[in-house]
Formats: structure tokens, sequence, C-alpha cells
């Protein structure tokens, strides 16, 4: 079936085709398509007339209903009635205009002011449209141009319970959003207009069949004239044509053919092999038959376009016809428009491969990596060192220092990289250096400025093969910061137009470069910073082995921290806290709250008390610095403070929000201590708890930041288990080889965050160091005191120390006999210095103060603070001690012994 209306329908195009206007099968096809065309354009006009209408009163009902149904909501007069009512209208607007189907619900005061409009930017703005009619009570409905374009809009008024007009609400739509029914009836009466003018041309051909013996034949003036005009366009178009008989002569040739391919007067009717002029691969294309689209042919010294099609599929003679155009100037317009296409896709990688990371140096290198090889075979780039430190080059200054080489091979004979060059004046690096402007060299054998710079290097570079350079001068918000220089060895030399190249390609490389000088500044600074703020040394102390590792964030400076802080009795307190954060706000932070951790220790507070008050602080610089500038900025930081007695070997630590210590068993095993986990500091209203455990000696205690265990690559409980591996089954490691191990076991080169890690091994003082003696309420019991201690000195090889510690223990125990309470407990301790203790149980604590000529006491405590170190109080849940230290002379001789 297919296949006959096929046949018809080239039956039916063919009679079409050979019909003349003058014809009577032409007429008659002519005043059918004609009347079929009017039917068809009468129709869809009016169907399109009365869409308009149908559109007009639907765009006008539809909007009248939805104004009118939100007018009448319940809950608009309160809202109109609300402190911002676009606030409260707004939202409601937008989801009942989705729901409704329409453009716009607009809300607005009786002065036309909106409220609300889907386009926010709008509200606050005078309405488009007349209010008069609806602030009179009516519906008024209109065509306006309004911010959505065309629009039909009903506005009707909003009424409060006394009937007073005290807002309008407009709603409508743009004319064309309404369904008409245009849309569905268009597309019939189109197909039926074209099926009946198929109808009529099939009709046509069968008239035009009967027909053809009348038409068939053109009058003799109107063949001369078709053929004129043919002849015409064949011999005047810019593009050859070509008849080739099946038999493989040339029946046809026009007047460009003949110029394209040089062909002699005589050369139609001769067969084309014969034409000695023509290209062997040309004469044996024209001959095959076979087809060809756009192959390139070389003839005449012109790159031809040959296309050639066979003639019997148009039912004519067998043969070829072939096209000929001269694209020699083509392709040059092409090979242009590819060495363009390159240079864009090498800035574009550039754009991409440059600036990757904040290092000056490895910028340069990507900058020398994305020219080579595809704009230069060597790449040099040359900095100054003032850069390469964040640091502004001073102008005066000539020396850079050679920061990146690369190129196609690796041994060229150029400068090496890390050396600092002082170019001469007179070459081009200098001369760009000075003025800020690129220096082509399109031949290096000829230019003496350059070759005076090292002769002997610049001779072994020409015998190399490198012929051209460009340098181009690397500067950046009008700083300039080095030179870039390419060189060629392998291809033609540098021109003008690659001159721009390299500019721009050294121009966004300079930026980056920039930026990371900038970045090393700040970092440096930070980093400076941080480090002023943590301990440089830690202080001496007998009761803990101790070693510390930190490492600033990749990134930049953080807020970790740690220290060690002697108490007296011996005693060492450890913390360790993480500031949320980078920066030097952090890191600034940091240093507040580690001084601060320090002064709340000097008072000898428990862990759980010191933390609540480093937790109040950071609640109040939370309060005094929070302002819209700083409001990112908002402190939160995290501590753990640990207190460890190397008499008692107790150790009594408390945390907030910190994570759990870790400890390290004599025989090698592992455990996280479980110490009650307080809220980060900063929160504040919960308190802080302690834990107290005993440590056998030689344990370690090793506290640490989030920095060291946690990772995008791995959740928290996976970095612990970490740790605890690489912490474990090590009984005889020392404190400094366990931060090393740690370290290697569970960090990258360079950690992402800040990572402080300190471990402390544990010492407990000997027995035979320590002396104490509970003492009665009795003012004749100091002698006896007296006398003990003098004999316990005795036996420490410090009786020098016997008439000092005599009169500091005299006048400590009759002051707790005399204002304190039961029980009173002394305590010698033979540590770095000489200790005594004398605890009782009252909380009244004594004070230094001048006693006058007259008073008959009060020069005690000053006596005490002239013959000890230094002496001090501190409170325990039974009372409190008071304490004196005297220097032990010759230490390092006694700690020999």
């Amino acid at each position: 079936m297919s296949d006959r209306f096929a046949r018809f329908r080239r039956m039916a195009w063919h009679a079409v085709a050979g019909l003349s206007p003058r014809s009577l099968a032409g007429q008659v096809l002519l005043v059918q398509v004609v009347l079929v065309v009017l039917l068809v354009v009468c129709g869809v006009v009016a169907l399109i007339l009365q869409s308009e209408h149908d559109t007009s009163v639907e765009a006008r009902r539809r909007a009248v209903a939805v104004a009118q149904t939100f007018a009448h909501s319940p809950g608009l007069v309160q809202a109109l009635h609300s402190p911002d009512p676009s606030k409260e209208l707004q939202p409601l607007t937008e989801t009942a205009r989705k729901t409704a189907g329409v453009d716009f619900i607009v809300v607005m005061d009786t002065k036309g002011i909106r409220y609300t409009h889907p386009i926010p930017s709008k509200i606050g703005q005078r309405f488009v449209g007349r209010i008069g009619p609806s602030l009179s009570g009516k519906v008024y409905t209109e065509s306006v141009h309004g911010p959505l374009g065309n629009e039909v809009q009903a506005t009707v008024p909003v009424h409060d319970a006394r009937g007073r007009v005290i807002a309008l609400v407009s709603a409508g739509l743009k004319v064309r959003n309404v369904t008409s029914q245009v849309d569905r009836q268009l597309p019939i009466i189109l197909a039926a207009g074209a099926g009946a003018l198929v109808v009529s041309t099939g009709g046509t051909a069968l008239v035009g069949k009967r027909l053809r013996r009348q038409t068939h034949s053109l009058a003799p003036d109107e063949m001369n004239r078709m053929y004129e005009h043919h002849d015409t366009v064949l011999h005047s178009v810019r593009e050859g044509v070509l008849i080739v008989s099946d038999d493989g002569r040339l029946l046809l040739a026009n007047d460009e053919a003949r110029r394209l391919l040089e062909l002699p007067a005589e050369a139609e009717g001769r067969n084309v092999r014969e034409l000695s002029d023509l290209d062997p691969a040309t004469a044996e294309l024209l001959v095959s038959g076979r087809e060809a689209s756009d192959e390139v042919h070389f003839a005449g010294g012109r790159l031809l376009a040959v296309n050639q099609r066979p003639t019997e599929g148009a039912g004519g003679p067998r043969g070829t016809v072939v096209t000929l155009r001269d694209s020699t100037e083509l392709q040059a317009v092409s090979g242009r428009a590819e060495v363009i296409r390159e240079r864009l896709e090498l800035l574009y990688d550039a754009g991409l491969g440059i600036g990757t990371t904040l290092d000056v140096v490895r910028t340069a290198g990507e900058l020398a990596q994305v020219a080579v090889p595809r704009f230069a075979d060597f790449v040099t780039v040359d900095l100054a060192d003032a850069v390469l430190h964040g640091e502004e080059p001073v102008s005066a200054g000539t020396e850079v220092r050679r920061v990146a080489v690369h190129g196609i091979q690796d041994d060229p004979p150029l400068y090496e990289q890390g050396r600092l060059i002082d170019f001469l004046p007179s070459t081009p690096q200098a001369r760009g250096y000075g003025s800020g402007r690129s220096e082509l060299v399109p031949d290096l054998s000829t230019a003496q400025g350059w070759l005076v710079q090292d002769p002997e290097r610049t001779r072994r570079v020409l015998d190399y093969g490198i012929h051209s350079m460009i340098a181009a001068p690397i500067q950046a918000r009008g700083v300039l910061l080095g030179m870039a220089n390419f060189w060629r060895s392998k291809r033609e030399p540098f021109d003008e137009e690659e001159l721009s190249l390299a500019e721009e390609l050294v121009a966004r490389a300079a930026v980056s470069i920039d930026n990371a000088r900038r970045y090393t500044r700040e970092h440096a600074l930070a980093v400076t910073l941080q480090r002023s703020l943590l301990p440089r040394a830690l202080p001496d102390q007998s009761a803990l082995d101790v070693s510390y590792r930190y490492l600033p964030a990749q990134s930049g400076v953080s807020g970790d921290w740690f220290d060690v802080i002697p108490l007296p009795g011996s005693r060492v307190a450890l913390s360790v806290g993480d500031v949320v954060g980078h920066g030097l706000h952090a890191a600034a932070t940091m240093g507040r709250l580690r001084t601060a951790v320090h002064n709340f220790s000097t008072l000898d507070l428990p862990p759980d008390e010191l933390l609540s008050h480093v937790d109040e602080l950071v609640g109040r610089i939370d309060q005094n610095e929070a302002c819209p500038e700083t409001a990112d900025e908002i402190v939160g930081a995290t501590c753990l403070y640990a207190i460890y007695d190397p008499v008692t070997r107790r150790c009594v630590m408390a945390r907030a929000g910190h994570l759990m210590p870790a400890l390290v068993a004599p025989d090698g095993s592992v455990d996280f201590l479980d110490v009650p986990a307080g809220p980060p500091l900063g929160l504040g209203g919960l308190p802080f708890q302690t834990a107290e455990l005993e440590l056998a000696e030689g344990s370690q205690l090793v506290l640490y930041t989030d920095g060291l265990i946690e990772d995008r690559t791995r959740d928290l409980d996976e970095g612990m288990e970490l740790l605890r591996l690489a912490l474990a089954g090590h009984p005889g490691r020392t404190p400094e080889e366990s931060c090393q191990a740690v370290l290697d076991e569970l960090l990258p080169e360079r950690p992402k965050d800040d990572v402080a890690l300190l471990i402390a091994r544990t010492r407990a003082l000997p027995a035979e160091r320590v002396a104490d003696w509970d003492v009665p309420r009795d003012p004749a019991a100091v002698s006896g005191m007296r006398l003990a201690v003098s004999d316990t000195l005795e036996e420490w090889g410090l009786s020098e120390l016997g008439f000092g510690m005599e009169l500091v223990l005299s006048e400590l125990i009759t002051n707790a006999i005399r204002y304190g309470s039961d029980p009173i407990h002394v305590r010698l301790i033979h540590d770095r210095t000489l200790i005594c203790e004398v605890a009782d149980g009252s909380s009244t604590s004594p004070h230094l103060r001048y006693a006058a000529t007259t008073d008959e006491g009060g020069r005690g405590l000053f006596l005490i603070s002239q013959l000890t170190e230094r002496w001090g109080t501190r409170y325990t849940p039974q009372g409190k001690v008071i304490w004196a230290e005297l220097a032990i002379p010759d230490l390092d001789a006694l700690l020999a012994e």
C-alpha cells in the first residue's frame, strides 16, 4: 500500500512539475489551491478571534473569583492590622496564587501601595491599575501592562466589621496562560487543510494526465528563454560544475571548472584520462563514478573540495555530476582558526591548572608545566626572595631566585632551580623587570645584551639548540613579583602574536602567585602568633616525664594548646584544649584561655572548679564580642585539666567537651579513662565533674586534641582504635618514642587540622623522701615537732636548712593551733625544693601584712616570706593546707646521689 501511495505521489509531483501556469491543468490546480488555502485561513482566523474573546472572558471570571475569595478569607483583616502585613500575607498570597492557578494576588492599602507581590522587589511600590472604583466598594476588572506582562486583573475591596474599605485585593493572570480552544482545534483545521491540499493536488494530477497532449510542449520562445537562463546561471556561479558520461567522457564544464582545472578549450567531448593537465588522482575520481563528499584534491596549485554524485537516480542518462570549490583560502583560515582554538584551550587549561594551592613555589611550577610543550620547550620562573617569604619585593632590588625549571628535556643548560640570579641591566630579564613590559628575543644568537650575562653558559644554551625566548614580568596589583622566561628550541621562534599570549598566561599566574604570597605572609604571622602563645619549653619538675608534639594545620593556624604547670607539693597540672575555628581569632582566643588556665591554676583549684571559672570567662568573652561583624567568631572551646600528685600517685581530672584521655599501663595495655563528660566551654549552666584514680608508677597519660584521631576518611571510633593500637604493646617505650610512633601511625604528612599531643609518664616520690606527723592541738607540741623535723633533715643531709625550716614550721604550727581546728597534720617533702605543709580543719586563710612597731604579733608570715622561696594556701575538702618551699643548695649534686 505504501508503494502505491509513493508511486501516486511521484506521479502527481512529476505531473505538477511539468505543468505551466498558462496550461489548463495549471490553472485548475491554482484555483483549487487558492480555494483550499482561503478556507483554511478563514477557519483559523475565526477560531483565533473566538478564542481571544473566550480567553478574555475566562481570564476576567477567574480573576474576579480568586480576588473575591481571598478578600473574604478568614484572618485577612487581622493580618492587615499586624505590625508587618507583608510578612504575614506574602506566604499566604503565594500559596493561594499557586493553588488557584493565577499569576498574581496583590494585597494593597487604600493608597495602592502593595503589601504582597510574586516579585518581592515590587512590594512597597504602587499598584499598576485603577483603584478608584474598588475604593467605592465595586468589583473592577481591567487589562493592563503590569510587571508580569499583559494582564487581566480584577480589584475588589476588603471591608472591616463596620463595612469600611480598609484594603484592596487584586488577582490576575496573563491572557496567554488561559487555556484556549485554539490549542485543540488548530491542529485539526491545519491537518484538514493539508489533506484537502493533497487531495486537490492529486486530482489535478489526474486532470493533467488527460490534458498532457494539449499542454506538454512549450512554445519556441519559452524554450529558448529557458536555455538562456540555464546557460547564464551555469557559467556565472563561483563553483565548478562538470558532467561526465558513464564511459568517462567530459560532457559539460562551466567556466569556473575550466579555470580551476586549467582545462583546454576543446576538453568537452574528450575522455577525462586524455586530459594531460589534469591531476591523475582527480581524473581517477571523475571516471570512477563513485560518490564523493568534500574530498580534497591538489590540482593546479590549488586545494579543491570535490563533490560527486551519479545522475541515474534522477531519471536521466547514466553518468556523474561533479562540483568543485577552491578551498585554498579556506584551508588557510581553518589553520588560523585552529591556532586560535589551541591558544584558547591553553588559556583555559591555565585557568584550571594554575593556582590549585596557596604555595608560591608550586604555583610557579604549575605555570611552567602548563606552558610546556604546548607553548614553549622550556620555561623558567624567577621570583624575588621576599615573595617566597610572603613579603612585597623591594623595588630597587634586581636579584631573583629561580623557583621553577621545566621543559621537554631534563638537562637544559639554563640556571638551575634554587639559584639566586642577578641579571645584568643589558639582559631582556633586567629590562623587563625594570620596565614592567615583556621582552621578545626572536634570535638569541644576536642578542648581545643577553650573551654577556654569562658567556660560557649562554654559549652552551645556544649549542643546546635554544634559539628564542620571551621574558614576561610577573606583576599583580601593581607589584612586580618576578619574571617568567619562555624558551624554544624545537619549533619556530616566538613572534609578536605569541608575545601577547605569553603575557596573558603570566597575568593569570601572577594573580595566583600574589594570592599565595599574601597567604604565606598571613599564615606566617598567624603561626608566629600561635607559637608565641604556646609553651616554648617544659618546666622543670620531678612528678612526670613529659614529651609533646604540636603540628599546625595545613590550611592555617588553629586554637589547640597544651600546658604542663608545676603546683605546690611537687604536684603537676596537665591541660590540653582546643578552640573551635582557624585563623588569628582562634589563635588569639587560645592565648587568652591558656593564660586563664595558668592564672586559675595559681589558686590551686580542683579541676572541676577551674573549668567552671574558665567556662564563665568564655561566656563573658562571647557576650562582650557579640556583634554583627563578629557573628561568625563566637568562641567555642574544649579543655581537659588533670592534677597528678607523685606522693600519693593520685590523679584528679575533669574535662569540658574534650576527648577522653588514654592511659598506658606499665605492662603496655591501653584504656581510655571514663572521665565524666562536661559541656564545652562557654555553654554554661551545667557543673563539671571530676574523676580520681591511682596510677602505678611508670604509667603513661596520653592527652590529645581531635585533630589526631578525626579525619574525613574515618569516624571517631576508628580513630580512637588506631590510637589504642599505636600505644599498646610497648611497655618500655619512652614518652618521646610514643609521641613519634603515634604520629607515624595516625597522621598524614601535613594534617588538615591542628594536632596537640602530650604524653606524660608518672613518677612516684620515694617514701623515704616524705615525712608526716599528726600534731595535737597543744602549743607544747611545737617544740617536739622542731626536734622531729631537725632529725629528719639530718637524715636527708639537709641539716643546713634546719634553722630556717624550724622557724617556718614553728610559725605555721602555732598559727594552726591558735586559729585553726583539728585535725592538724604536718608533712615534709624532699624534692627539688624542701616543702613544708601544715594542714588543719579550718578554711580561714592567713594574710601577709606589715606589723606596726607597737604590735606584739603579725610578723610571722612576713618572716616566712623572707625565709622561703614561696608560700601559699590551698583548700581541701577537709580544710586547708599552708605550704612553704625552701631552696635546696647544690641540687645537681643531690640528684646525682
